[in-house]
């Protein structure tokens, strides 16, 4: 048999703090939030201008308690909905589980890093002679592709690079929606491709057809952000809110 990286088992938890745990899954939110909203002050006062860097503050706020609540109910809805009939109050537990979608990238990068160190979510079984091929403690002894990592490459880096090569033309910035649109797009786009490599939930195995349950969610994700983009360039283009009026003494 060919030699193999055998993965590296890191510590899950960064540190400890009394009884409190920081975890590299939360802090790569953190981060994710932290740097994407600074990026977003930028861009809103860009023009046409669409808000102000205050107004990216206050919706700091809601886009982390939409992290919080959307991913988990979006977890309930397709993977496990009989589970969470039959224990109504596992749906809380969520411990367990346009130019705003220039930010998205970056934690989702992030995230998928965490989820490598975690050593969790790896992908299906690769040949022994692929030179980054892994063996993942829990994933039996055969070597398998780093999924995460091609995750984190595609649906953060590269995803990052092409929403900010958009969100530098005036022409898109005019057309609001064009830039969500081109997320749902690209993102479906990356994750349908990682899905050939990444090894599906245990509870859901394979759909008909050999596709996975994310290949199969991606299609509306692909087609809404089609739609939008659609939409955004058959629509007059947006002026932008004038400048703050100074006061003076």
């Amino acid at each position: 048999m060919l030699p193999v990286l055998m993965f590296p088992q890191f510590n899950p938890v960064l540190v400890h703090v009394g009884p409190f745990a920081i975890r590299w899954y939360a802090l790569s939110y953190i981060i994710g939030i932290v740097l994407g909203i600074t990026l977003l002050r930028r861009l809103v006062n860009l023009p046409p201008r669409a808000g102000t860097p205050e107004l990216a503050d206050d919706f700091l706020a809601w886009v982390t308690l939409g992290i919080l609540m959307g991913g988990r109910l979006g977890y309930v809805l397709f993977y496990q909905p009989g589970y969470y009939i039959t224990h109504p109050l596992a749906m809380l537990e969520v411990w367990h589980g346009d130019r705003v979608t220039i930010a998205v990238p970056i934690g989702l990068g992030l995230g998928r890093i965490a989820n490598f160190i975690n050593g969790e979510l790896w992908g299906r079984e690769a040949p022994a002679s692929l030179p980054w091929a892994m063996i993942f403690p829990d994933g039996g002894p055969i070597p398998r592709h780093p999924s995460q990592l091609y995750e984190a490459l595609t649906e953060g880096l590269l995803l990052f690079l092409v929403m900010f090569a958009a969100s530098r033309k005036l022409s898109i910035r005019e057309r609001p929606g064009f830039l969500a649109g081109l997320f749902l797009a690209g993102y479906a786009c990356a994750r349908s491709f990682c899905e050939f490599f990444r090894e599906p939930d245990s509870f859901l195995g394979f759909l008909p057809g050999g596709i996975t349950m994310g290949q199969l969610l991606c299609c509306p994700m692909l087609a809404a952000g089609i739609a939008l983009m659609v939409y955004a360039n058959r629509h007059p283009v947006y002026e932008g809110i004038p400048p703050e009026t100074e006061t003076k003494p």
